[in-house]
């Protein structure tokens, strides 16, 4: 963790380093020369992620932001191999008072259709993100905006709710800091996919050409693109979408594609190792696995007909107490997650094991007769109904097997019932927001490097889980912990996030994961960072 104590920090004058923590980066080389593309490489990449939108406010999902992240421009970005944020189409960025946060964009900047783009896009951008408030959207990541000022064309100053916001330079590369075309765009609603692609309302390293949403994508360099991650290396990226995670690895293993980048099961990636046709890439995780529970219609919630918040409470310390991550990880996973006994992941500053403390045998394994006397100090009788959802296409094939083993501990332990639900994730994802799961799978990939990323979405009372949990002084402590400079005060206010979500469970954690891609012999420039974003612009074959 970095102590900042200046009110003021020009993010284009000095780079400060970041242990796995919230960074206010520096000055990156300008790259207006765009050099080093030699575009001789055409690169085909795979994959079984989903787009909801390519709309930033529609959509808050890796498959969706894996797109985003080739064609649109952002104010702060981080270039490969960091997770530090530097200026991207900005010059420079900067707190200029208290709470007063400016940037300057850089000169002559324009979208692929010839648009200019200045300080009234990226004003644009953020007030309908905030003005459309999708479910499925990254809006909850503005709460800390008060109000936008743009001074002249290059000027855009953010007033902010809470004094210097030490989260806000990376909320800023985050999925809710794409700079979108005012005139394609929707003010106040989602904009669709064709009238995006038709607009050419992009300004990344990338444009589309064509599109097909969840089928195929073909991105060519976009030759005005001013930011700091430079010219593409290569001549264009078809992005291939695949229903079937073993075509993907059969693909890339007879160098169909040159790239197969999220989600190959692990009994996959172990067997790809060993063969000699295909590299494997490895990097820093951040990923998680978790289920959500519904305030308002898990067994005993708000909403139905014996309601009881404290029978509700005692059937979530119950499955705490039963489920067996390690189980999981070693049986479904073949030790390429690990448990996870908290909200923020080992690794990230701040970061405990409070779950394994409160839950289950103090060990991290399960305890039936603990969540037996839990339910029967509730009075709660046995078994307990539980409806439980997960996805079967978004986070990997795995996902079957991790969910039918929950089940089979939830019901071994003669305490629940489990029925076991799956949907499709184009459904899923709307079907979750609406109140229809009362327990559900989610996964999450960082938007940045920073404990704030694993708490602000999930735990202020207007989150992205939209589960209806709220608690007051978990929001007052939420907002504490982002204003704080000092190292480690922001530190102790981490901990005590988890302490309290640790009691209430609006969340179970079970798995940590890695970051893998599997390339050809011939391919280089894959790269996976702390910045958990993957970049075609650095992938070359030859």
């Amino acid at each position: 963790m970095v102590s900042v104590s200046h009110k003021t920090r020009v993010l284009a004058a000095v780079t400060i380093p970041v242990a796995a923590a919230m960074v206010l980066a520096g000055c990156a080389a300008d790259s207006d020369d765009n050099g080093g593309s030699d575009g001789s490489s055409s690169i085909i990449v795979g994959t079984t992620d989903k787009v909801t939108f390519l709309d930033p406010a529609g959509s808050y999902d890796n498959g969706s932001f894996a797109v985003m992240n080739q064609v649109y421009p952002f104010l702060l970005n981080s270039v490969q191999g960091t997770s530090d944020v530097t200026p991207d189409i900005a010059e420079s960025a900067e707190y200029t008072a208290d709470g007063e946060y400016t940037v300057k964009l850089k000169s002559g900047l324009k979208f692929a259709n010839g648009h200019d783009l200045t300080s009234s896009d990226v004003k644009f951008s953020f007030d309908r993100q905030l003005a459309i408030a999708d479910e499925n959207g990254p809006s909850s990541l503005l709460g800390a905006i008060d109000s936008i000022e743009t001074p002249d064309d290059t000027t855009v100053v953010f007033h902010l709710k809470n004094g210097n916001d030490q989260t806000f330079p990376q909320v800023l590369s985050s999925p809710a800091g794409p700079i979108v075309d005012e005139e394609v765009f929707s003010a106040d609603a989602v904009t669709s996919d064709d009238d995006i692609v038709k607009g050419k309302a992009f300004a990344g390293p990338y444009t589309i050409d064509t599109y097909k949403l969840n089928e195929l994508v073909t991105f060519s360099p976009y030759k005005d693109y001013k930011g700091n991650l430079g010219a593409p290396k290569n001549s264009d990226v078809t992005l291939k979408y695949y229903a079937d995670a073993s075509n993907l690895k059969l693909d890339v293993q007879e160098g169909n594609i040159d790239v197969a980048y999220r989600s190959l099961s692990a009994t996959d990636i172990a067997d790809l190792r060993t063969q000699d046709s295909v590299k494997v890439v490895d990097g820093p995780g951040g990923e998680i696995r978790y289920i959500v529970f519904n305030f308002n219609t898990q067994p005993f919630g708000a909403t139905t007909p014996d309601a009881d918040p404290a029978k509700a409470l005692a059937v979530r310390q119950a499955i705490a107490d039963v489920v067996d991550r390690a189980e999981i990880a070693t049986q479904v996973y073949k030790d390429t997650y690990t448990p996870l006994y908290s909200y923020v992941p080992q690794g990230l500053t701040g970061a405990t094991e409070v779950l394994k403390d409160l839950y289950g045998n103090g060990k991290g394994g399960p305890d039936v007769d603990k969540a037996k006397a839990t339910l029967a100090a509730a009075g709660v009788a046995t078994p307990v109904e539980v409806n439980l959802q997960y996805n079967p296409d978004h986070y990997g094939e795995s996902s079957a097997d991790e969910y039918a083993l929950v089940k089979d501990q939830l019901d071994a332990s003669g305490l629940f019932t489990v029925k076991l639900g799956s949907t499709e994730w184009t459904q899923y994802s709307k079907d979750r927001t609406a109140d229809l799961y009362p327990l559900y799978q989610l996964g999450w990939f960082p938007d940045y490097s920073d404990a704030d990323n694993y708490l602000t979405p999930f735990f202020r009372t207007e989150n992205f889980l939209a589960n209806h949990y709220s608690n007051s002084e978990v929001d007052g402590l939420i907002v504490k912990q982002q204003t704080e400079t000092d190292a480690d005060a922001r530190t102790g206010l981490i901990e005590d996030i988890q302490a309290k979500v640790a009691a209430d469970l609006s969340t179970l954690p079970l798995l940590q994961g890695a970051q893998t891609a599997i390339t050809g012999k011939d391919v280089s420039g894959a790269v996976l960072d702390g910045s958990f974003k993957f970049r075609f612009g650095s992938l070359t074959k030859g």
